[in-house]
C-alpha cells in the first residue's frame, strides 16, 4: 500500500497505473500542507471519478479530531473509492465518531460500505488496538511507525531490522489476526537503503504482518518479492493470502 500526496497530479496518476501495486493510499492528511489540502480534495474528487483496472484505491483523510474529516470524506465518498484509511486513532470514541460521519456520507452518496483501515499510531492506539480491530467496519489495522517512534522518543534512523518496534509491531499483528483482520506494517523511510528495506520487509512478514505500506515506486519490487510466497503452500498459507483477497473484494 503506498502513499501518495493528492495535490500531486503525476504522482497520483502514475501510482493509480502501476499493475504492481495492491493499493495507492492517496494522501489528505500529513503528506499535503494545510494549504493545499483544498487542492487535494479536488484532485481527488477527479481521480476517482475516471475508471481504472490499477490498483485499489484508497484515501487518507485527517483524523477524528482535526476538524478536517467532513471536508475530505465530503469530496470522496464517492463511486470509485475502495476504502479509507483512518489516521491517529487513539481510542474507540475516536474510531467511532469517524465511523458515524463516514456512514453518513456513504448513505448520502448511495454508495456500499467500504473497506476501513484503522492506523495504529500511539501508545494509546496500541493498547484500544484489538478493541478497534473487533469493530466491523475495520479491514485492517496499519501500523504508522513514524509517528509511533515520535512519540516514543525513538531515533528517526532505523537500525537492525527496526529492532526496537518489534513488541509493537507485533502487538498489532496479534491485535488485527484475533479480530480476523489483516495487519499492514509501516513504512521504511530510507529510500536510498535497499538492504535496509528488504530486512524490514522480511521481518514484516515473519512476524504475520500482509503486507507493508510505502512512499515510493521504487520500494514496491522489493515489497512484493518479500512477501511472496514461493514454494509451499501449505493451508495457513492459503489461508492468509484468501483473507487478503477477501479484504480486498470488501
Amino acid at each position: 500500500m503506498m502513499f501518495v500526496p493528492s495535490h500531486r497530479d503525476r504522482m497520483v496518476e502514475r501510482a493509480l497505473a502501476m499493475e504492481a501495486l495492491d493499493a495507492a493510499i492517496l494522501d489528505l492528511e500529513d503528506g499535503v500542507p494545510i494549504e493545499e489540502k483544498p487542492t487535494g480534495r479536488t484532485r481527488l474528487r477527479d481521480a476517482l471519478a475516471r475508471s481504472s483496472t490499477g490498483p485499489a484505491r484508497f484515501v487518507r483523510v485527517n483524523a477524528p479530531a482535526s476538524g478536517e474529516l467532513d471536508a475530505d470524506l465530503e469530496a470522496v465518498v464517492r463511486p470509485g473509492l475502495d476504502g479509507i484509511v483512518l489516521p491517529k486513532v487513539d481510542t474507540v470514541a475516536d474510531l467511532a465518531s469517524a465511523l458515524g460521519s463516514i456512514d453518513a456520507h456513504e448513505r448520502a452518496a448511495g454508495l456500499s460500505p467500504v473497506a476501513i483501515v484503522v492506523s495504529i499510531e500511539s501508545a494509546r492506539g496500541l493498547i484500544a488496538a484489538p478493541l478497534l480491530a473487533a469493530e466491523t467496519r475495520v479491514s485492517a489495522l496499519l501500523f504508522g511507525a513514524e509517528d509511533f517512534a515520535l512519540g516514543l522518543g525513538l531515533p528517526a534512523r532505523r537500525e537492525a531490522e527496526a529492532s526496537e518496534l518489534l513488541y509493537a509491531r507485533s502487538a498489532v499483528v496479534v491485535a488485527a489476526t484475533a479480530a480476523r483482520r489483516l495487519a499492514i506494517d509501516g513504512i521504511w523511510p530510507d529510500l536510498n537503503d535497499e538492504p535496509g528495506l528488504r530486512q524490514d520487509a522480511l521481518r514484516a512478514r515473519r512476524l504475520g504482518f500482509a503486507g507493508k505500506s510505502l512512499i515510493h515506486p521504487k520500494q514496491v519490487a522489493v515489497i512484493n518479492e518479500c512477501f511472496t510466497d514461493g514454494k509451499l503452500l501449505d493451508p495457513p498459507v492459503v489461508d492468509r493470502a484468501r483473507r487478503v483477497l477477501d479484504a480486498r473484494r470488501k
